[in-house]
């Protein structure tokens, strides 16, 4: 199996980067991985710790309409150059906390992704590049307030609410090109989406590279890759789940907001 990278909360609230062991404990690291993190003496058993979102990036840069089919059931072409767009660190939750579903909006919907964690500072480099440049992968749900941003025309609002970025559980450092993403809701046994993540239309690496033409990325940054078809609506009570083959698998429950939905 591979080495599964973790961030957690300890019972006396210190926060870590560790190694998850196959008992569920956690080999502490002196520093976060992409930054040469080593293993410590520490170690935390299953009850000492609360998993986290298992990065806390500067920024999450996300990509829109990145399978064709997607882009086709969303009424779209596909875009001729990666069409992206940012959603706030604050919108990251870790697995198993709850999405909270706004009084906004009255379509919440899920989309299952893969996530790229970026491990050198990086600007202005090319595709040959970019591929050094990905520390690692998790899984992502770039949860959206669909009706808000079919009205806002842009996406801030309709992706920016808190919470709205479940990220995790955890991250590998290696991933089949043709890893399979599905996501279900609760017991449902077919996918609502199930694709191989070779059909991006812009593949991880030229992702990276085009993104640095705009932006400084830095150790720790995310980016979401992109949704395939089958996105759909969630009711309060819902749990979703996205799994990624080679990673595991994300599920979180959708609440109803304390302000009411």
């Amino acid at each position: 199996m591979a080495q599964r990278y973790v961030r957690v909360s300890s019972s006396q609230g210190q926060t870590f980067y560790g190694l998850l062991q196959l008992n569920r404990s956690v080999q502490v690291l002196d520093a976060p991985p992409w930054l040469g993190g080593k293993g410590t003496e520490l170690i935390l058993e299953v009850e000492d710790y609360t998993l986290l979102a298992p990065c806390a990036p500067s920024k999450i840069v996300a990509v829109g309409k990145n399978y064709a089919a997607h882009a086709a059931e969303m009424g779209t072409p596909v875009p001729d150059e990666p069409l992206l767009f940012l959603k706030p660190p604050t919108a990251i939750i870790a697995a198993g906390r709850p999405i909270i579903y706004p009084p906004q909006s009255q379509q919440v919907e899920y989309e299952g992704e893969l996530a790229l964690v970026i491990g050198d500072r990086t600007s202005q480099c090319s595709p040959e590049q970019a591929q050094s440049r990905i520390w690692g992968y998790t899984i992502a749900n770039d949860v959206t307030a669909r009706d808000l941003q079919r009205k806002d025309g842009q996406w801030t609002r309709g992706k920016g609410f808190d919470t709205f970025c479940p990220l995790g559980p955890w991250i590998v450092r290696e991933l089949s090109a043709g890893a399979r993403l599905q996501t279900f809701v609760n017991q449902e046994t077919t996918p609502r989406q199930s694709v191989s993540t070779e059909q991006m239309v812009f593949a991880p690496h030229v992702l990276v590279s085009y993104i640095s033409q705009i932006m400084t990325l830095l150790p720790g940054d995310v980016i979401l890759t992109g949704t395939p078809e089958g996105v759909g609506p969630l009711e309060v009570g819902d749990r979703v789940r996205v799994e990624i083959e080679g990673i595991g698998e994300l599920e979180n429950p959708l609440q109803a907001s304390p302000r009411g939905v």
